[in-house]
């Protein structure tokens, strides 16, 4: 490339047209006049203002993306906002990027606009980034926790109605076929965890990250089991307090706001924390299992469900895109990881379940719903919410399906000084 060439300033279409290896598997149409992709793509991204481009500049990646497409400031033509699947399934089946050399790079860049290096202010939607948590508490301190968890869960229970259905389930149902609606599929992986529990009538249960009491509820009403539950959400606990209620289990069943680490009983038959790992940090791991395995009798029974990685890296950190729109201060481990922590702490691992494929088809139902339901969703959260679950689904159900992430049960049991751990000799449970 000539030095005459260099010094020629590109439009933006071109400037993106040049990281592209493989060429632009989308349509972009930018502010400044400019377009490059098909014609007939099934796809058209449209940059809409400067602000928009400085998003992609200064965070290149997901962050940046999302920036720019929750302020409106990235468009998408022929994409459901609710389910962007298959435009990100295009994209990350097709999209290769290519490192342009020093000068190259330097052209484009000058191209785009050094102003533009300069970060704007994130959307309202966005959480802080990990620095800024601090005057909130040590990461995973019972402050900053509460604050993380009010960032993702107290956005409105009517939201979630939309989004999860009557189950009011967030974590990954267990579908028994491929027909099953997601309904179905909730009843299963609450009844699978009751059983691989060991549950029956008089059984006390302790059910930590709760969330809207589906958990609690369900060992109560088929199994007749005293279940107590606890969540850090209090709009959660109002909504599940309300349904035992209105269910007649009020005898049998509660769900209190707090933190699981101020339960102060002991001795339950069984302790299920189902999509809580996720938020306590790996470094914490230890104390996590040494605290429930105490509060189990000898003999009484632990199931932690929750995603794990795939790759075996240090890092545990969730992406930038999740940790500051979704999760904050989310940590995910290999699965080999949760089990030496259960079992470094007290608890003997009987059986591990991968339910990968099962959290795809979740997602795959509570994108639907949230399309269905867009409507009724807007009325509850702002546009760029709703953009964000409908971007944090799609994506989520893309990785599961792609084996980047897993889902896994795993099932421990507090055994006795004889030995003995009250166990049956082969899984009782079923499939």
């Amino acid at each position: 490339m000539s030095s005459i060439r260099e010094s020629e300033t590109l439009t933006i279409a071109e400037a993106v047209s040049r990281l592209m290896r493989d060429g632009m598997p989308f349509r972009l149409e930018a502010y400044d006049g400019s377009s490059a992709g098909p014609v007939d793509a099934p796809f058209t991204a449209r940059l809409v203002n400067e602000r928009g481009l400085a998003y992609l500049m200064t965070a290149p990646g997901d962050l940046g993306f999302a920036r720019a497409f929750v302020s409106g400031d990235l468009e998408l033509d022929g994409v459901s906002l609710a389910d962007p699947y298959e435009m990100m399934a295009l994209v990350q089946s097709r999209l290769r990027l290519r490192v342009p050399g020093p000068a190259e790079l330097l052209q484009i860049v000058r191209s785009l606009g050094l102003s533009n290096l300069k970060p704007p202010p994130p959307p309202p939607e966005e959480h802080q980034p990990r620095w800024r948590r601090m005057v909130e508490g040590l990461r995973h301190s019972k402050a900053r926790d509460a604050e993380a968890i009010h960032h993702h869960y107290d956005v409105s229970n009517r939201f979630y109605e939309v989004v999860l259905g009557p189950s009011m389930a967030y974590t990954c149902a267990v579908f028994p076929d491929q027909d099953a609606t997601l309904e179905q599929a909730q009843f299963e992986k609450f009844d699978l965890v009751c059983r691989k529990l060991g549950l029956k009538p008089g059984d006390r249960l302790l059910d930590v990250g709760c969330g809207w009491g589906g958990m609690v509820r369900h060992a109560a009403q088929h199994y007749g089991v005293q279940a107590l539950g606890v969540t850090l959400s209090r709009q959660q606990a109002e909504w599940a307090q309300q349904a035992i209620k209105d269910e007649g289990l009020d005898h049998l069943a509660e769900v209190r706001f707090g933190d699981y680490r101020d339960v102060e009983e002991e001795g339950f038959d069984a302790v299920s924390s189902i999509g809580l790992l996720e938020h306590i940090g790996v470094r914490n791991y230890p104390d996590y299992f040494t605290f429930l395995q105490g509060k189990l009798r000898v003999g009484g029974r632990m199931l932690n469900h929750c995603i794990t990685r795939r790759d075996g890296s240090l890092s545990t950190k969730a992406g930038a895109f999740i940790d500051r729109y979704v999760f904050p201060d989310g940590e995910l481990a290999p699965v080999g990881t949760i089990v030496t922590a259960m079992h470094d702490h007290g608890l003997e691992v009987r059986h591990v379940e991968d339910l990968r494929e099962h959290y795809a088809l979740t997602l795959r139902d509570w994108c639907r719903n949230l399309e269905q339901g867009w409507d009724d969703a807007l009325g509850e959260v702002s546009l760029g919410v709703a953009k964000v679950w409908g971007l944090y689904m799609a994506g989520s159900r893309l990785a599961f399906e792609r084996n980047e992430i897993g889902l896994h049960q795993v099932l421990g049991v507090k055994v006795g000084d004889d030995g003995d751990a009250q166990m049956p000799l082969r899984p009782t449970w079923g499939s």
